[in-house]
């Protein structure tokens, strides 16, 4: 089986086609700047490196069929027709309180992930959108959703209720969500592979840490609480969204500043964050270079950010009553030594000793924590990808199966 997964933002659309029996990723790539002047494509496959070619692309429709024209190109493609694609699985968001788990996509299903578009107004709609572009360029081909949202389904009421009248949770569902689920599922699997224990036994803190970034709990296998909540703006200071603040605070600049609604969360989500605590940029690169050269605004952004996520693995241990190992992940995650080591610095009272020398550099997956450490740290690199492209054969596979 081949399974072509999308994952469409507003101006880009990233893709892979993965073969979910053999976890073997046949090509690769990315759409950008869908809709503006000097748009590309970046592919990779099993036959070359790289490719990048300049090409306008007026939608995300032109951009899928540019994806599929690549894909069967004699000399970048890995497929001779489209008939070898079996199924699209799509990352979508937020599936609000009805989805559970990831499903075959039908005009119900459509409709559902509309609605949600209010309490997700940054992604849904270009998951939407990716979702329409497919079905008009490939038929009837088969679609999934695999929801960010699914995962955290299992949180008990005291961790996803907010402490408001009941009756807005009862007639608006006004909750805590969370997202990055995917991603959690999949560290939260890994790490247990790579502990040779059974996740149904371990206590884990996933550290999903990139442009948006989310902490979670994952007792025995299932996710008890987590950082973001109704929006993906709540929890740790992100690139460039405020994470956490007082919902005082927020009316304050609504009537003290004279904002809009609408101004205020455009602020809080695009022009907040470590990008408008150091005025420099919104990429922790940027930031760990600016530090470095002893700049105060971007050492600030960075101490917020990884204060804010000690003080949640501390949380999360507490909730949990204890903690096996702490995963990082994302791209933060994954390459931030400084950061890894500022997450988990003072937390020697739980158990937790870091390796300096381990953590040193942009690693791949591995134990970064020392030997005597009764807490395992670990790097391990997520795919969101894999694991949609094996919920969607999951799924395809029980269709036939009731044929």
């Amino acid at each position: 089986m081949k399974v072509l997964v999308i994952n469409a933002g507003s101006t880009s659309l990233k893709y892979q086609l993965i073969e979910p029996e053999t976890q073997t990723v046949m090509a690769k790539g990315v759409c950008d700047r869908i809709g503006l002047d000097c748009g590309f494509i970046k592919h990779s496959s099993l036959k070359e490196s790289s490719y990048k070619a300049e090409i306008d692309m007026k939608d995300h429709a032109k951009a899928i069929q540019v994806v599929l024209e690549i894909l069967q190109d004699s000399k970048h493609g890995v497929i001779q027709s489209l008939s070898e694609i079996d199924a699209v699985g799509h990352r979508v968001v937020h599936g609000g309180e009805e989805f559970y788990q990831s499903v075959l996509i039908d005009e119900n299903v459509m409709n559902s992930i509309e609605k949600c578009v209010a309490i997700a107004p940054l992604h849904n709609p270009a998951n939407i959108t990716g979702i329409r572009a497919c079905a008009s360029v490939m038929g009837d081909l088969p679609q999934v959703a695999v929801f960010d949202t699914a995962f955290h389904h299992t949180l008990p009421p005291e961790a996803y209720m907010y402490a408001v009248p009941y009756e807005y949770y009862k007639k608006y569902a006004l909750r805590k969500y969370g997202f990055h689920g995917t991603s959690h599922r999949y560290v939260s699997k890994r790490t247990a592979q790579l502990l040779g224990r059974p996740l149904e036994e371990l206590r884990l803190v996933v550290c999903h840490l990139g442009g948006g970034s989310s902490v979670c709990a994952v007792k025995y296998g299932k996710s008890v609480d987590t950082s973001m909540g109704f929006t993906p703006m709540d929890g740790l200071p992100m690139g460039t969204r405020s994470g956490s603040i007082d919902a005082g605070a927020a009316l304050y600049m609504i009537t003290q500043f004279g904002l809009s609604p609408q101004e205020l969360v455009e602020i809080l989500n695009k022009k907040s964050g470590v990008l408008g605590v150091s005025g420099i940029s919104s990429d922790f690169r940027d930031l760990e270079i600016a530090a470095a050269e002893g700049k105060e605004r971007a050492m600030l952004a960075r101490k917020m950010f990884s204060y804010a996520g000690k003080k949640m693995i501390g949380s999360y241990i507490a909730a949990m009553g204890g903690v096996d190992a702490i995963a990082f992940t994302g791209g933060i995650g994954e390459n931030d030594e400084g950061m890894r080591a500022g997450f988990v610095e003072g937390l020697e009272c739980f158990g937790i000793e870091l390796d300096l020398e381990k953590n040193k550099g942009r690693r791949t997956e591995g134990v970064i924590s020392k030997p005597e450490s009764k807490v395992t740290v670990l790097l391990v690199p997520t795919n969101e990808e894999l694991m949609i492209a094996l919920d969607t054969k999951e799924i395809i596979d029980s269709l036939a199966g009731k044929k």
